[in-house]
């Protein structure tokens, strides 16, 4: 029987730490490319070319073969297996068939969403590679193949350990535009340019991967120098013009390695829009590398996006070819910044129900961990996937997470501090509440406790005090992921907060 997939839950913060995670992951390969190619293995008249071809449905299984053969032979004089037809051959049948027998095996449908997504992506880049390079540069077409749908392998297994961090990344960077070395230092607590460079070279990846690692974090201004040239596309001589004058430059421009850089570009970028800015940068890019006019650029890369649909794409995965048929100019918009979907009708009998619980007379509840329990589960039921139950000291010096919901569970039993924040002091001071929203986030969010706004990430937050005989002895916070509230929520989370007062008034009476 295949191992399970191994996924590990603790978030390093340094590149030490994540290579030694995201090494020792053991990415899940779909059941059926994994028989397929055990079929093939086992039929004689397989050829080590056909072998390799069913394996390329599966880029988890092409990876640990090429990590497989070049693990065994790191450290002496072989160069690097390059494509999977010579790790193949470096392996053996034999050990092949041992390798897949290690391997976690699912049905593609319980692969996690966010890996597939990412290899999606590779799978989307090996096709613009294959069309723009592979028959210009006919006898490089394995590496540019190979080199492309590996480019962003080191970032497959952080899609099974740490969906979530890079959802975040994906929002900040690429939707809100924030700045990505700020991002990813709070985030993972080191470039992520970094921990990919770091696992291609302990993979010993093909050298055409290591050279686009490379070129992002170390010859900037090489790349900054002929984007500027490249958007001069309307005057295509005076761009030779300007790369006849820096033939270093020129030359730079020309490696075959590149083509692998550009089509991760590609289709990396167009995961957002086809218009966006860091989409047009490969798009100019490309054009002068291709010397090729902007609109055939376009053209076949809209061509090619199209081939690799129908090739790869599945009905819960982002294709950006669904866009192109948008009018120009509407971007996908990411999930957490479109208002959370109102609850149901089978959502809303379920939190009338806890209400019910919370407003029995005399009180059911035995103890205050038994009523703030029925509390959190009605906040949960009303819609908020994130509560933290705050409850107050006698002396209103301190607040402490009684109960949560949707955090980690290091979120329970946290402490703050009333005195570090005007907010918290407010909310103590009388019933209240406080909504934070992208027009206030800034300005409220500096005035919270830092360590309670970082277990609720996003713009949009909503914090309650709750009365008991006119002292406020509680606060809840809730969110519904960070992301914009419904608004039948919002009214949902006064209504609940209205029943949990009346259950403590009548605890209190009993």
């Amino acid at each position: 029987m295949a191992n399970e997939t191994s996924i590990a839950t603790q978030k390093p913060t340094t590149l030490e730490g994540w290579v030694k995670l995201l090494d020792g992951v053991r990415l899940p390969v779909p059941q059926d490319s994994h028989d397929r190619v055990c079929m093939a293995i086992a039929d004689n008249r397989s050829s080590l070319r056909d072998i390799a071809e069913l394996m390329q449905d599966s880029p988890a299984l092409a990876l640990s073969v090429i990590r497989e053969a070049n693990r065994h032979t790191h450290g002496s004089m072989t160069e690097p297996a390059e494509n999977l037809e010579i790790a193949i051959n470096r392996l053996g049948l034999k050990r092949t068939e041992a390798l897949l027998a290690r391997l976690p095996v699912e049905p593609s449908s319980q692969i996690p969403v966010a890996l597939r997504q990412l290899q999606l992506i590779s799978q989307h880049a090996t096709q613009q590679a294959n069309g723009f390079f592979a028959s210009r540069l006919a006898r490089l077409w394995q590496d540019i193949h190979w080199g492309s749908l590996l480019f962003l392998s080191p970032f497959w297994p952080l899609a099974l350990t740490h969906p979530q961090l890079l959802e975040e990344w994906e929002l900040r960077v690429i939707h809100k535009g924030e700045s990505a070395h700020k991002v990813e230092k709070q985030l993972f607590g080191v470039r992520l340019l970094e921990i990919g460079q770091a696992l291609v070279d302990i993979w010993r990846l093909p050298i055409w991967v290591q050279q686009g690692y490379r070129l992002l974090l170390t010859e900037q201004r090489e790349l900054v120098k002929v984007l500027r040239i490249a958007r001069d596309s309307d005057h295509p001589l005076r761009q030779q013009n300007r790369l006849d004058d820096d033939p270093d430059l020129r030359r730079w421009l020309n490696q075959p390695a590149n083509t692998v850089l550009l089509a991760n570009g590609l289709a990396l970028s167009a995961q957002h829009a086809w218009d966006s800015p860091h989409s047009e940068r490969w798009q100019y890019l490309t054009s002068l590398y291709l010397q090729m006019p902007m609109n055939e650029v376009q053209q076949q890369l809209h061509q090619q996006a199209a081939n690799s649909a129908r090739h790869h794409s599945m009905p819960d995965l982002w294709h950006p070819v669904e866009s192109l048929i948008w009018p120009w100019g509407m971007n996908r918009i990411h999930a957490r910044m479109l208002p959370a979907p109102a609850p149901t009708a089978e959502d809303l009998v379920k939190w009338r129900k806890q209400c019910a619980e919370l407003l029995v007379e005399p009180s059911r509840f035995t103890n205050a961990m038994h009523l703030t329990t029925s509390a959190r589960d009605a906040l949960v039921a009303c819609g908020m996937r994130r509560v933290m139950i705050l409850m107050a000291d006698r002396t209103h010096a301190n607040l402490r997470a009684h109960q949560t919901a949707g955090l980690p569970k290091e979120a329970a039993g946290q402490n703050f501090l009333v005195s570090q924040s005007t907010v918290l002091q407010r909310l103590l001071s009388q019933q209240a509440q406080v909504r934070l929203t992208p027009a206030n986030n800034a300005q409220f969010s500096a005035l919270l406790p830092a360590s309670l706004r970082s277990w609720f990430g996003g713009e949009h937050l909503l914090l309650r005090s709750l009365v008991n005989n006119g002292r406020v002895i509680m606060i809840v916070v809730a969110d519904q992921g960070g992301g914009p509230f419904s608004e039948i929520t919002v009214q949902a989370f006064g209504k609940t907060a209205q029943c949990i007062e009346k259950a403590l008034h009548s605890f209190s009476q009993r």
